[in-house]
C-alpha cells in the first residue's frame, strides 16, 4: 500500500520524468531514414525543454499553434504512473532495482515510438542495454557474480535469436530494433534465472498471440499485418520480473 511519502515521490517522478520521455518519443517517432523531429509538424515551431513547453505536457499540444504533437494525450503520464505503482508495490528489493528503473526510463519512450512508426530507435534501445548491463554488474558486486554472467549470456543469446530471424526471414522475422531491445530484456530476465527468462518469453509471445487473434477476430488486422513487438517485450519482461521479485 502507498504511504504518503511514496505518493509524493510518485507525483514528483511523474512530473520530472514524463516531459523527458514525451520529448524522446516525439523526436524519434519518425519513419526510418528521416531525421529526428525537432518541431511541430503543423507550424514548425521548435519543441524542446524550452518554449513552447506545453507540447511536453499531458495535453500534447504545441505551445505556438495548439496543434496535437507527439504521443496521444496522457499516454506517457499513465505509463510512468503505472511503472511507479508497480515498482512501489511489487518491484524487486534486490540490487537489480536500479537496473529495472533505468531500463523502464529508456524503454517506455521506445515503445511509444514503436507503436507510432513501427521502429525501435538505437538512441533509446542501446543506452537501455548499456545501462542495464552496467547496473546489473554493480549489483553483482554484492551478490553472486554468476547472476551477472547469466544476465550477459541471456541478453546476448536473446539478441542473437531475434537478429537471426531478421537476417533469415526478412520482413517475416523480428526487426533489428527488437534484437537490440532484447539485449536488455534478456539481461533483466536472465539475472533471476533461466526459468524466469523462459517464462518471460512465453508471456511475451502469449500476449502477442492473444492480441493478434483478437485483432483478426474483429477484422482490425489480417494475416499480413505487422504488429510492433516492442510493447509485448515490455509487458512480458515487467510481468516476469515482478513475479520473480
Amino acid at each position: 500500500m502507498f504511504t504518503v511519502a511514496r505518493s509524493r515521490l510518485a507525483v514528483l517522478a511523474i512530473l520530472a520524468v514524463s516531459p523527458l520521455m514525451r520529448l524522446a518519443a516525439l523526436r524519434f517517432a519518425v519513419p526510418p531514414g528521416l531525421p529526428s523531429r525537432t518541431g511541430c509538424d503543423a507550424c514548425g515551431a521548435p519543441v524542446g525543454l524550452t518554449r513552447p513547453w506545453p507540447a511536453l505536457g499531458p495535453a500534447a499540444r504545441c505551445g505556438h499553434c495548439r496543434a496535437r504533437v507527439g504521443s496521444p494525450p496522457g499516454t506517457v503520464e499513465v505509463a510512468v504512473l503505472a511503472a511507479v505503482v508497480l515498482l512501489a508495490v511489487g518491484g524487486p528489493s534486490d540490487g537489480a532495482l536500479p537496473a529495472l528503473i533505468w531500463w523502464l526510463g529508456w524503454t517506455i519512450p521506445a515503445i511509444l515510438v514503436d507503436l507510432a512508426v513501427h521502429r525501435l530507435p538505437d538512441r533509446l534501445t542501446l543506452p537501455a542495454a548499456a545501462g542495464t548491463w552496467l547496473l546489473l554488474g554493480v549489483a553483482a558486486l554484492d551478490a553472486d557474480p554468476g547472476h551477472w554472467l547469466r544476465a550477459v549470456t541471456g541478453g546476448t543469446g536473446l539478441a542473437l535469436f531475434f537478429a537471426s530471424t531478421a537476417v533469415l526471414l526478412g520482413r517475416r522475422g523480428f526487426g533489428l530494433g527488437d534484437a537490440k531491445l532484447a539485449l536488455s530484456v534478456g539481461a533483466l530476465l536472465g539475472w533471476y534465472g533461466w526459468p524466469v527468462l523462459l517464462f518471460g518469453m512465453l508471456l511475451t509471445f502469449g500476449l502477442s498471440a492473444v492480441v493478434s487473434l483478437g485483432l483478426l477476430a474483429t477484422r482490425r488486422a489480417n494475416w499480413s499485418s505487422h504488429l510492433p513487438f516492442g510493447p509485448f517485450l515490455l509487458l512480458g519482461t515487467v510481468g516476469a520480473v515482478l513475479l520473480a521479485a
